[in-house]
């Protein structure tokens, strides 16, 4: 494996026994012990000790907003759209799953083919419309600058045509007849649509359901429109999001993050915490310059990124209710409050992940005894027959390097699920077999190959049932390959 700069490769060395911990108060407490505090706005009163809790935790609060800003630049440094890229206010199609080769966006999903876009409602609303599903699954989310969804769409609200607008949150005026309004927190935001596939033979239909998806400005809106060339920056780096906000230094990370506030205020609940950015001199609308702070603030932020990047990377291992050696993730997802920490630890894992009511995902470090998940081994997913993923659309299982990238492998399968042609035991259950070697060619079809190192293994539920929901049914833990797992009959 690449090392990893900055602060990610000695934490990723420990998140497999992180995860099998309780999950602890004791991360989460650094950024929230002193939001109740009333405090002046003078930086130089500050103990050195004090100025460096405040920089590790705004680090920690600015982390999404930063990882969002450096994700739309990347995705969006195109003329036309290609891809999941394209210019802003553009939708971009994949016409195909992602494979090893994908970075832009951490543990991405392969699934679903996805559908994105960025937008800037500043100065105007961009008007959405959507054709007729006909009952295909899809799920479409609306995610503000600080990565926390504020609107859905698909089969759970209803899948017939419909047109809404997004507007910014200063904007008023008048829209259309039937065009409903969803109001972004930010000037900025993300659409991102997943879109179910059933097979190869489906694939020409769900790409006509992506090419009925429309959105153009509203002064457009009625018109024949064509979208405008985006402008291609050269000086761009393209590289990974999430590793390039590893590679910032203090002064580069908040200098962007003062910027992005501009235009993307701060959510209400927010107040007290930006009274302790006040304190070293991060104020929303105001620029930023670390070699104009203070000699113990500029100290303290320059600390900061090694610092928060580990309780960033320590808190999605540990985030989430662990049981089988999986850690399902039930609650402060899409939508955190305050909860900061989790809110940057889902944006490291899942940049723009859904709500609960919409996904559910489980993330296995590890199997049922404890032990890293490493390609060495071979393990097998068995699912009872009164035990398979309670959903109301798909499940999936996913396989993931320690990059969070899919990990590649010759016959590039990355994914396994519902989708697929498995096959069953006699007695209708079902097993995954999950290693680096085929496990014969009658167990072929369950087979999800694996990395001859460390992996991580990510169970999605789309449109979960409600035991999933409460927590009373959790998936069950991985076992070793050699064990038996009775005759097959493909289902």
């Amino acid at each position: 494996m690449r090392k990893r700069s900055v602060a990610g490769a000695s934490a990723r060395a420990a998140l497999a026994a992180l995860a099998l911990l309780p999950a602890s108060a004791g991360l989460t407490q650094t950024v929230t012990q002193t939001v109740a505090q009333t405090v002046a706005p003078a930086a130089s009163g500050l103990s050195p000790r004090h100025a460096r809790e405040i920089a590790r935790d705004a680090y920690v609060y600015a982390y999404p907003a930063v990882l969002m800003e450096i994700a739309r630049r990347v995705m969006t440094n195109v003329e036309r759209p290609e891809g999941l890229r394209s210019p802003m206010n553009q939708i971009a199609h994949a016409r195909a799953f992602p494979d090893a080769a994908f970075t832009d966006l951490p543990r991405p999903t392969a699934d679903t083919l996805l559908s994105r876009m960025h937008l800037d409602v500043s100065k105007e609303p961009m008007i959405v419309s959507l054709p007729d599903a006909g009952g295909r699954y899809y799920l479409l989310s609306l995610v503000d600058q600080w990565s926390e969804v504020f609107a859905s769409r698909g089969r759970r609200t209803g899948t017939g045509a419909q047109t809404f607008a997004v507007v910014g949150p200063r904007w008023q005026g008048r829209l259309p007849s039937g065009v409903s309004a969803i109001r972004s927190p930010t000037a900025v935001a993300v659409l991102t649509g997943r879109i179910q596939v059933e097979g190869k033979g489906d694939l020409a239909a769900a790409h006509k359901f992506q090419g009925a998806i429309k959105a153009v400005p509203l002064g457009q809106y009625g018109r024949a429109y064509k979208p405008p060339k985006g402008r291609i920056d050269p000086q761009q780096d393209m590289s990974a999001p999430v590793e390039q906000v590893e590679r910032m230094d203090a002064g580069a990370f908040f200098a962007l993050f003062a910027e992005a506030m501009k235009e993307n205020p701060p959510h209400p609940g927010d107040s007290p915490m930006l009274a302790r950015l006040k304190r070293i001199g991060i104020e929303p609308g105001r620029a930023f310059a670390l070699s104009a702070a203070p000699s113990e603030v500029r100290h303290a932020l320059a600390a900061a990124p090694a610092e928060a990047l580990k309780l960033i990377e320590a808190a999605f291992a540990r985030s989430g209710t662990l049981a089988n050696g999986w850690r399902s993730h039930l609650m402060a997802m899409g939508t955190y409050g305050t909860d900061y920490l989790q809110r940057a630890a889902m944006a490291y894992a899942g940049l723009g992940a859904a709500t609960p009511d919409d996904t559910v995902f489980a993330t296995a470090f590890a199997d049922g005894n404890g032990q890293p998940l490493n390609g060495e081994a071979g393990y097998v997913l068995h699912f009872g027959k009164d035990q398979l993923p309670p959903v109301r659309a798909l499940w999936s299982l996913t396989l993931y390097d320690t990059a969070q990238r899919l990990a590649s492998n010759p016959t590039r399968r990355h994914v396994i699920g519902a989708r697929d042609k498995l096959w069953f035991n006699d007695d209708g259950s079902l097993d995954l077999h999950i290693g680096p070697e085929s496990p014969g060619s009658d167990k072929a079809a369950n087979w999800l190959p694996a990395p001859g190192g460390p992996f991580t293994l990510t169970l999605r539920l789309y449109w979960p049932k409600p035991e999933v929901l409460k927590g009373t049914w959790v998936p069950p833990s991985l076992r070793p390959r050699d064990e038996s797992v009775g005759s097959r009959a493909l289902r």
